[in-house]
């Protein structure tokens, strides 16, 4: 029985799910979902209605960062968290905060609720902690770092900030989109901005 990923391209949460896939290798069917017109029966695939989810079989899965947690565990090979205990611990840290460092602000400066300088200064403490290190969660890329790119991707096209002030951040991108399972998000952030 295969899986199947309930998606949406514009969605960053559902772009978590599809690197974590294409990281781990793992082939899947993708439903599209008009987010802007969701279908009645998606509420059946999860109560919120939202995206991503993934299913198997008779196993559905919300929320992207349980997602890539679960993808984890269920493929290990190649790894996306740490070998070792408090590297793990410190990179779930990462991803249990974003909504703090980054997610919360990036919303309301789409929604205009917020000014774009309050996002600038989440990206600007990005920015110092990746002078301290390669990768959120320190010297390896791993699932810290996916559940961050899809916004930081997004900030130019979808709300006009660009990276210039950033080094570190930029680097961090760059260096990131050299990745295989990247290469496709790189392709649907350039769509967003047509």
């Amino acid at each position: 029985m295969g899986l199947t990923l309930y998606d949406a391209a514009r969605c960053p949460y559902c772009a978590r799910a599809r690197i974590a896939l294409a990281e781990k290798g793992v082939a899947y069917e993708s439903v599209v979902i008009d987010l802007d017109d969701r279908p009645a029966w998606m509420y059946d695939k999860n109560p919120s209605g939202k995206v991503p989810v993934l299913e198997e079989g008779n196993f559905l899965l919300p929320e992207s960062a349980v997602i890539m947690e679960y993808l984890e565990e269920r493929w290990p090979d190649p790894a996306l968290l740490p070998a070792d205990r408090e590297a793990r611990a410190h990179a779930r840290v990462w991803i249990d905060r974003f909504d703090a460092r980054l997610g919360d602000v990036y919303y309301a400066v789409r929604r205009r609720d917020r000014p774009p300088e309050d996002l600038e200064a989440k990206l600007d403490a990005l920015d110092a902690a990746l002078l301290e290190r390669p990768y959120l969660s320190g010297p390896d890329y791993g699932l810290a770092d996916i559940a961050y790119l899809p916004w930081v991707l997004r900030t130019e096209p979808v709300l006009g900030i660009g990276l210039e002030r950033f080094p570190a951040l930029r680097s961090w991108v760059e260096r990131l989109s050299g990745r295989p399972a990247i290469v496709p998000e790189l392709d649907i952030v350039q769509a967003l901005a047509r």
